[in-house]
């Protein structure tokens, strides 16, 4: 007999089909190989020792202060410990108790997900000169020829982009957007592209939008997340899917000393808030992007990114686009040119925590990536 541990990455269903497991036997042995780590924060001391007991009755657990058991605090913060098996039985439990466990119990299940099965390639092309990277800036015929190279080189979904949001910089204005961005999404028109690949607009502006969407683009990548009610308006009409993107403050200013309480709180009311907007103007298809760069230093990505999977709970995909942002050069000195390791690692690690759409300057070294990490986690 021999033993060996298994990764925490081993796709299971697959493992015990080969191991000839009965799919309700599957099932249930799934439920219990994962476990959730759930942050609860401000629950009454009472509460929380309530809590304590049911979720050790269960086989769960809790992580509490040490003085809790005495209430010497009023409110304290803890971690939960379950299977997805478990939350689903203890948010029953409490569905009877009191101090707000009631309310707790809903809450719960809405952290038992299902990481994505595939994961999405969003390559880059700017349609100006101001942007971060300049390898991402084409104009016209030499916009259609790199658009053509990321296609062949396995991109899913293409952003096409007339105006810089970097950090310092100012809107250039509708028009200017709309004569920049014009003759590349003609040439898409024109060539049919949109029927061999999905394209979206980084953009805000309504004219640019429609134009758009009138030439067969499917995404709406809108970094203000529908603070314009013209563009949910548009976006309902042709049923396009929405990014929504977090940001603090405008490009000019924010990353002038941003500030969070708890950032990874922060930005999920932002989305509980922009995802009712949007159902209420009829959109159906919603991305998440939890906006890395965009009014956070360095230890607000670096959080976002570790609590990824927390976002899950919305239902929707979670985009995620760090590609050779000034965060790597915050953690190792390095050009905007050089940045292509640190945008992988970033990236990679992303999609274990839950991402399934990376938007990315460079295409090619994505999809092999994610074909190797693929491979990885898939060989048993």
């Amino acid at each position: 007999m021999k033993v060996s541990k298994i990764s925490h990455n081993t796709p299971l269903k697959e493992l015990f089909k080969r191991l000839n497991v009965t799919k309700e036997g599957s099932k249930i042995l799934q439920s219990k190989s994962k476990i959730e780590s759930i942050y609860i924060k401000g629950i009454s001391s009472p509460g929380a020792n309530i809590l304590k007991q049911e979720a050790l009755s269960i086989g769960a657990d809790l992580a509490v202060p040490k003085d809790c058991v005495t209430c010497k605090a009023e409110f304290v913060d803890v971690v939960l410990l379950a299977t997805p098996k478990e939350l689903k039985i203890l948010s029953k439990k409490l569905k009877r108790q009191p101090f707000k466990l009631k309310e707790l119990s809903s809450k719960l299940l809405l952290f038992v997900n299902d990481f994505p099965k595939k994961v999405e390639i969003m390559g880059v092309l700017n349609a100006n000169e101001d942007s971060f990277f300049k390898g991402s800036r084409f104009k016209d015929y030499e916009a259609l020829e790199k658009i053509e190279q990321m296609i062949e080189e396995g991109a899913d979904i293409i952003d096409i982009g007339g105006v810089s949001s970097r950090p310092g910089s100012e809107y250039v204005g509708e028009e200017e957007e709309f004569q920049r961005v014009y003759p590349i999404i003609s040439l898409i028109n024109k060539h049919k592209l949109y029927q061999r690949v999905k394209f979206s607009l980084d953009s805000f502006s309504p004219k640019s939008l429609k134009y758009a969407l009138d030439s067969g683009f499917k995404i709406v990548n809108d970094i203000t997340a529908l603070e314009n009610d013209e563009v949910a308006s548009l976006a309902a009409e042709y049923g396009a899917t929405v990014v929504l993107m977090h940001k603090k403050g405008t490009p000019k200013n924010m990353q002038k000393n941003p500030t969070y309480e708890d950032v990874v709180l922060e930005v999920d009311d932002f989305f509980g808030q922009r995802v009712k907007k949007a159902k209420s103007f009829g959109i159906k298809e919603i991305i998440l992007d939890v906006g890395i760069g965009f009014g956070k230093a360095l230890e607000h990505n670096l959080k976002l990114l570790q609590n990824l999977e927390h976002f899950l709970h919305f239902g929707y995909p979670l985009l995620v686009g760090a590609s050779r942002k000034s965060m790597i050069d915050m953690i190792i000195s390095s050009s905007v040119e050089e940045r292509l390791p640190g945008s992988l690692a970033i990236h990679l690690e992303s999609v274990n925590r839950g991402a399934s759409i990376l938007r990315v300057h460079d295409v090619k070294e994505h999809f092999q990536a994610l074909k190797v990490q693929e491979a990885i986690r898939r060989s048993f």
